[in-house]
């Protein structure tokens, strides 16, 4: 762990959506900057909210917490959504953001007048696209879900779906075969890309990807301004690890300029503040471990045991710091 202790690493995507400092200690304590992503999930704090947990620096004089933008959907198709949604964007981005979220409401959640989902590839969001390609505004797009998600839980391939999916049939997309179907999300996503040639773009997730890193190098081949991050899909690189470690060892040797890590953790009061820390300090060490060890391991989201990958120091440091500087540029302010 002598590389963990001396690197200063970012978790590149989670969610501080409270103002405590119990995330930010263990950060510090760990050696973590932390990227918290803004999004317009219904469960969440407001918009506003959020981004103003972030800007309360009294609490945080060592700037150990950034933020990634977002906009409103409320109100999508009226006549001066288009111009309120860029105003929110470009507030963000003067108020320090490093980016924007755009999230996966657009294309499972958000509809026309018609009833018809509105997919992200919908000419409404162009000049969204076409402000943050122009100015070259980072762009974090989760949208789609795991493949499993339109999997029966039988056929899942990690337990975290299985349970989660099992837990909230009304987000299994299986039981609901009117939603656009699993291909349609990641076509349209990729039809927008196509639209928006020099965007620099972050898939979250694995890009929706996390499946088969055959199909993540596909993508990051056919749109070379692209990266991905890690949030809540280590256990599926984990997976195909048990199957085929070669080929996950490879990919991420190939792919090492474009990987990013991040956690998903969430901070909503839900747990005290010594359980949250606990779970980061855990989560982070177990990845690490992963990573950059080739021991035999196991997690509780993966049935059968597996190798670690054993990364060498140079691609450790791009996955736990330098990508994310490289893909969000005002990170790099040290």
């Amino acid at each position: 762990m002598d590389l963990y202790d001396s690197l200063p690493k970012i978790d590149a995507h989670m969610h501080y959506n409270c103002a405590r400092p119990a995330l930010l200690e263990q950060a510090r304590s760990e050696g973590f900057r932390l990227l918290s992503i803004n999004t317009e999930v219904p469960f969440f704090p407001l918009l506003k909210e959020q981004e103003d947990f972030i800007l309360d620096r009294e609490r945080d004089e060592q700037k150990s917490i950034d933020y990634i933008t977002t906009f409103s959907t409320d109100k999508w198709g009226t006549e001066d959504w288009q111009e309120k949604a860029l105003a929110q964007i470009k507030n963000g981005m003067e108020k320090g953001a490093v980016g924007v979220k755009f999230w996966k409401n657009i294309g499972m959640e958000l509809r026309d007048e018609n009833g018809d989902f509105v997919m992200i590839d919908d000419p409404s969001f162009d000049p969204l696209f076409e402000y943050c390609e122009d100015k070259q505004v980072p762009v974090l797009g989760h949208l789609g879900e795991p493949k499993n998600c339109w999997l029966p839980v039988e056929e899942m391939t990690v337990n975290g779906d299985r349970e989660y999916f099992a837990q909230h049939p009304e987000y299994h997309m299986y039981r609901h075969p009117e939603y656009p179907s699993y291909e349609e999300q990641i076509e349209a996503r990729d039809r927008r890309l196509e639209k928006h040639p020099k965007l620099r773009f972050v898939g979250a997730h694995l890009a929706s990807l996390e499946w088969s890193v055959d199909r993540i190098a596909d993508w990051l081949d056919r749109f070379p301004n692209a990266a991905v991050d890690l949030a809540e899909r280590v256990c599926h690189l984990q997976y195909q690890a048990v199957r085929n470690w070669e080929k996950v060892h490879n990919f991420l040797v190939a792919y090492q300029d474009r990987i990013i890590y991040g956690t998903d953790i969430i901070d909503d009061r839900g747990n005290p503040p010594e359980e949250i820390k606990k779970k980061i300090k855990e989560k982070w060490h177990m990845h690490w471990k992963f990573f950059s060890d080739r021991d035999t391991m196991s997690v509780p989201k993966v049935e059968n045991s597996f190798r670690g990958l054993g990364m060498d120091e140079p691609v450790m440091k791009k996955i736990f710091r330098k990508n994310a500087l490289k893909w969000y540029p005002r990170l790099d302010r040290d």
